[in-house]
């Protein structure tokens, strides 16, 4: 309680003045109620348009992620699109130079929350980004208010300065593969990161030495983020000396922005491998390891 508290609180004084991202990024539902229609906010609901439809947070916006993602070279699912094209993307949702952004998700999905976060972190809307804990679930199970009224067009534009060395490449992973400053992170279920399960890819299991973490070890019962300490522990914070760059990476780039955003909220470097196992498993050269969780 003390922390969600405390985490309020940043994010509050966070309208008026840059904080770093770390101590802006998780906003609860208290908080959000007590600004709807504040001035330079806007709230995102990530979803379909026929959940939209059903029931959103007052004054929230509809974002769906085939709006923020493209398909790619070879056909690489939801890949970040040029920077101009997020730039209108947002900018149509209301987000500018000045506004604080609330992202939410719909269900168990908080991915597609995530992965809206890490676009806007891509784009540099640092220290002004925050995740609603718990979802819309969490928020119709407070009692919070709904809405089915969409919200009006919005015409607005903002700077986005880019920050390319959030994304790396399958290039840059095999290069640093056995680096001890650099650890892989796996945000995939068990049965894929062992292999057993190799789903659409072109081979099963998973990049050398990288750590599994699924998803939904972040979250508690509720569908929040679970504490500081459990996240470090699931992050290995402390296990090595200096803490080194933490590389996330899933199926397509979009589960793994979960431990994205917990490293950013712990404080750590954290990059995103966008083109995901979809990418490296269709290389050959490249390779696989297949067997259940170790401990690194």
């Amino acid at each position: 309680m003390i922390r969600r508290l405390l985490v309020t609180t940043f994010f509050l004084i966070g309208l008026t003045q840059h904080l770093p991202a770390e101590q802006a990024m998780l906003a609860s539902g208290a908080w959000l109620e007590a600004r709807l229609g504040s001035a330079n906010l806007v709230i995102l609901h990530v979803g379909t348009r026929a959940d939209y439809e059903e029931g959103h947070i007052p004054g929230a916006s509809l974002l769906r992620l085939e709006d923020i993602t493209v398909t790619g070279p070879g056909g690489l699912r939801m890949e970040l699109p040029r920077v101009d094209a997020l730039r209108d993307a947002f900018g149509a949702l209301g987000v500018t130079d000045e506004a604080t952004v609330v992202v939410y998700h719909v269900g168990r999905a908080v991915q597609t929350a995530t992965r809206a976060w890490f676009t806007l972190d891509y784009l540099g809307l640092n220290g002004r980004i925050a995740l609603l804990d718990g979802g819309l679930t969490l928020w119709k199970k407070e009692g919070r208010p709904l809405s089915t009224q969409a919200a009006p067009p919005a015409t607005s534009s903002f700077s986005p300065r880019s920050a390319p060395a959030k994304v790396v490449s399958a290039e840059w992973i095999r290069m640093h593969l056995g680096d001890s400053g650099v650890m892989i992170i796996d945000a995939r279920a068990p049965e894929f990161y062992s292999g057993e399960d190799r789903g659409a890819m072109s081979r099963g299991g998973h990049i050398p030495g990288a750590l599994s973490a699924p998803l939904s070890s972040f979250l508690d019962e509720e569908g929040r983020l679970k504490s500081r300490e459990e996240l470090k522990q699931l992050l290995r914070v402390g296990a090595h000396h200096p803490e080194p760059v933490r590389v996330t990476y899933c199926h397509s780039g979009v589960q793994a922005t979960v431990p994205y955003f917990a490293g950013r909220y712990l404080g750590l470097d954290m990059r995103l491998y966008d083109g995901s196992f979809q990418d490296w498993s269709r290389r050959a050269e490249y390779p696989v390891e297949q067997g259940s969780a170790k401990e690194h």
